[in-house]
């Protein structure tokens, strides 16, 4: 599978592309003390780090079934490596949701990236997969995560309060339809959809 945008390339992370993928993180994703993550993995030490992410990668590709399934998509933008954006489902073929989570390396936020990989993964859930919803989440104080949701379309759907790391955190939930999404005024441009709707339960 490929996705492609006017700047970025999206592919699932293969085992060659590890190396490439633990070094971006490695650079930095966000500012110290701000972690916008569930699970604080970007805080993990140096010597830790890859192990952790090749694991996370290995078993999301080991466990995936048409029922359960987490689509791990690299991100490349001029022939770099520089984040990742996943796209999962359980049950999609009867409730045909996807959910989302991402991220980029910090030397290249505010450039407009973060909205462009989340928009390719919603053209494909719905122009391609058949999606009839796309859901996400952020901390409520991760402004620039709820900031590319808002400008997508997304609408606020509830919050909850949840355990990140071991401290508790207020989560605000997003939902996307193909009724409210803000399409880019750009085309998808996608490769190897037959394949991938198979393995994914989708049409």
């Amino acid at each position: 599978l490929e996705l492609t945008t006017p700047r970025l390339v999206l592919r699932p992370i293969s085992d060659a592309d590890i190396p490439a993928a633990v070094a971006a993180a490695a650079s930095g994703v966000h500012e110290p003390g701000r972690n916008p993550f569930s699970t604080p993995w970007t805080e993990l030490p140096a010597e830790t780090l890859g192990h952790n992410m090749a694991q996370w990668y290995w078993r999301c590709r080991g466990q995936a079934t048409p029922e359960d399934w987490t689509v791990l998509l690299g991100i490349w933008y001029r022939n770099e490596f520089i984040g990742c954006q996943d796209i999962g489902a359980k049950d999609f073929a009867t409730l045909k949701t996807v959910s989302t989570g991402s991220w980029l390396k910090q030397s290249l936020h505010g450039q407009g990236l973060g909205t462009e990989m989340r928009a390719a993964v919603a053209l494909y859930a719905f122009d391609w997969l058949g999606a009839e919803v796309a859901e996400s989440e952020a901390a409520a104080w991760n402004a620039a995560s709820l900031g590319v949701s808002h400008s997508l379309g997304y609408e606020l759907n509830g919050t909850n309060r949840q355990s990140w790391g071991g401290k508790a955190v207020e989560v605000q939930k997003v939902r996307l339809t193909p009724a409210t999404f803000k399409r880019p005024d750009w085309t998808l441009q996608v490769k190897g959809h037959q394949a991938a709707a198979k393995f994914l339960g989708a049409r």
